[in-house]
């Protein structure tokens, strides 16, 4: 039995953007284009009336911006998971845009190939963080993030002192931007093991998913920008 493409929308008010990143989508087998909106205020009309389970977001757009956009559309009920596509001189929209519930983020003129990673990495629950560009723009928004930039929402403060020295560096480890299999390799132990870490830091830091977890670690000092990650013990 086959299964159902992801289904996508796109959301910037270039239409020859948009007519990239369809053409660029719908030439994968497993992934198709539902809808497309011009602006965030059409973006949260379109999302409420079409299934779909991923939206790439364009953050400067007329009117509704996509940190708006973003917000509205992550309030509702939904399944819907939102990639904002940034700049590197848009480090504060990339921050607030992560307050107000985007999974993941990606630099606007990624290669094709970390594009369609992004949107399948969201949709199969993990967020996007593990793609090289997305751990040098997490450095470059590291000293935003220790100043306080990101939404007083998006994480509370300080570490819970019920995170147990694994967990810490289960944490650390999804800070510097390593996908469960990497972290797996790190600690010589399953795959299934660092699932269930990484759940219990999650359910424990109160974050929706991996770049929320991620904003904490930065914002609570166990990150820093420029910091190497340690050897495993």
């Amino acid at each position: 039995m086959s299964q159902q493409p992801i289904r996508v929308v796109l959301v910037d008010d270039q239409q020859l953007v948009r007519a990239g990143f369809r053409m660029v989508i719908d030439s994968q087998p497993d992934l198709t284009v539902v809808a497309e909106a011009s602006d965030g205020a059409d973006a949260v009309r379109v999302v409420a009336s079409t299934p779909c389970d991923v939206v790439l977001m364009d953050v400067r757009m007329p009117g509704l911006d996509g940190i708006e956009a973003t917000q509205q559309i992550t309030a509702r009920s939904g399944a819907e998971k939102v990639v904002v596509l940034t700049t590197f001189d848009l480090d504060e929209y990339v921050v607030s845009a992560i307050g107000a519930g985007a999974s993941g983020f990606l630099l606007k003129d990624a290669p094709p190939e970390e594009l369609l990673t992004a949107i399948r990495t969201v949709h199969s629950g993990d967020a996007v963080i593990a793609a090289s560009s997305t751990r040098r723009l997490l450095q470059h928004v590291g000293p935003l993030l220790r100043a306080g930039a990101a939404s007083p929402s998006a994480a509370p403060q300080g570490l819970p002192n019920d995170l147990t020295p694994r967990e810490r560096e289960v944490l650390e480890c999804m800070a510097h931007g390593l996908s469960n299999t990497e972290i797996a390799q790190r600690f010589v132990v399953s795959e299934a093991t660092v699932k269930t870490h990484v759940g219990r830091v999650l359910a424990k830091t109160h974050s929706r998913d991996r770049v929320q977890a991620v904003v904490l670690a930065y914002a609570a000092g166990l990150v820093q920008p420029g910091d190497v990650l340690r050897d495993a013990r």
